[in-house]
């Protein structure tokens, strides 16, 4: 069985080389996500499908993500659906080059390639988002919308639509759609304690990144915040110069924290969530059929993205309890107790409410799309 692996997994990187050497990439990617580099002959049909959809289009569509493509396993960030659903709603007009796994950079540094119009698309975070559109940082105000659903009702709401969008736009923006990943949780590292309460947040280092609302946040509900690099983070956890970080279940799995962590608290407060952005200028200038089409895609995997959220979780969760995590979720007093002593409705919010939405008027209304159930529905865990 051994030697029958070691030929299979030989015979896929073979198959892998050779089309990523002829440059179809692309081929490779797909070939290789739908467990197809085994087969020679799929290779080929594979190969052959690309070459024939890249040379039938009209505009070709770069689209960078920092995640590989077995990533939506457990962090349903859809890329491969995206790609394949701009090609059919734009009925081939589009063919999209997938560019995963940071190729082409990560973070701030895809944002910033879409708005110079290096690329056309990318995922990014939010938070990356921000430099360049203040307003979304909205989304980072404790319990502001830190459940599932809550994101959904704001970002998909005309509330956003009005007063977010255009701020995207002016910056050289399309927000294609947003990605909900789930809220970002309490991790503690290995030998530490359960995390229930604010009070059990007492002394403990937590990372945060370079967002002050976060910063804020942790020290509002008793951590000491210290500030780690995401590629420090780690080692920082690893070593004792953290004891506790807020990713996602998803984003812990996926990034290989399992190994040195021993609880994960739901305290639901701020959304991991992320975006799909398109260069504007780029486009408005595709006829409109082909505008319709990209948008049209986007909403379809949009729908796809919400009905992966808990299959990914479940995912996640499973692998990580295999290292011997222990999850824990809040009864609605717990969560009750974590809002008061940090959430967005404290007066420490209002700076930062006014800074981003503008003005007090304009914040109560999107926090009136926060609370409305829109057209989508997403679990919570």
């Amino acid at each position: 069985m051994k030697e029958i692996n070691k030929e299979v997994a030989s015979v896929e990187r073979r198959n892998f080389l050779k089309l990523a050497g002829t440059g179809s990439f692309t081929a490779a990617l797909v070939a290789g996500a739908g467990g197809m580099l085994w087969s020679d002959a799929a290779v080929a049909q594979t190969a052959g499908e690309e070459r024939e959809r890249e040379a039938a289009a009209d505009h070709i569509m770069t689209l960078a993500t920092a995640y590989v493509l077995g990533a939506s396993r457990s962090y349903p960030i859809m890329q491969l659906d995206l790609k394949e659903n701009i090609q059919n709603m734009t009925n081939g007009k589009v063919y999209v080059r997938l560019a995963p796994g940071g190729q082409l950079g990560a973070g701030g540094a895809l944002a910033q390639a879409v708005q110079s119009g290096t690329i056309q698309c990318a995922q990014h975070s939010l938070a990356n988002f921000a430099p360049f559109a203040s307003a979304v940082d909205l989304i980072n105000l404790p319990y502001f919308c830190g459940s599932n659903q809550r994101f959904t009702n704001l970002t998909s709401s005309d509330a956003w639509k009005s007063e977010v969008d255009p701020r995207i736009a002016a910056s050289g923006f399309k927000s294609l759609f947003y990605i909900v990943i789930d809220p970002r949780v309490v991790a503690v590292r290995q030998g530490g304690s359960a995390i229930i309460t604010p009070a059990d947040m007492a002394g403990v280092k937590f990372r945060v990144p370079g967002s002050a609302m976060l910063q804020q946040y942790y020290s509002m509900v008793g951590a000491n915040p210290t500030p780690v690099a995401w590629g420090e983070t780690p080692s920082a956890i690893r070593q004792g110069v953290a004891d506790a970080l807020d990713p996602s279940v998803g984003a812990l799995h996926v990034f290989g924290f399992g190994e040195i962590l021993s609880h994960v608290t739901f305290t639901q407060a701020v959304p991991d969530s992320q975006v799909y952005s398109v260069n504007l200028e780029w486009f408005e200038s595709l006829p409109m059929d082909v505008q319709q089409g990209i948008e049209f895609a986007g909403e379809i995997t949009q729908a796809q993205n919400l009905a992966k959220v808990p299959a990914a979780r479940a995912y996640a969760m499973s692998e990580l309890m295999g290292n011997g995590v222990e999850f824990h979720s809040l009864t609605q007093d717990q969560l009750a107790e974590w809002q008061a002593a940090g959430g967005y409705q404290r007066s420490e919010w209002d700076e930062f409410k006014m800074e981003l939405a503008g003005s007090m008027e304009t914040f109560a209304r999107l926090e009136e799309a926060a609370g409305t159930m829109g057209r989508y529905y997403v679990h919570d865990a």
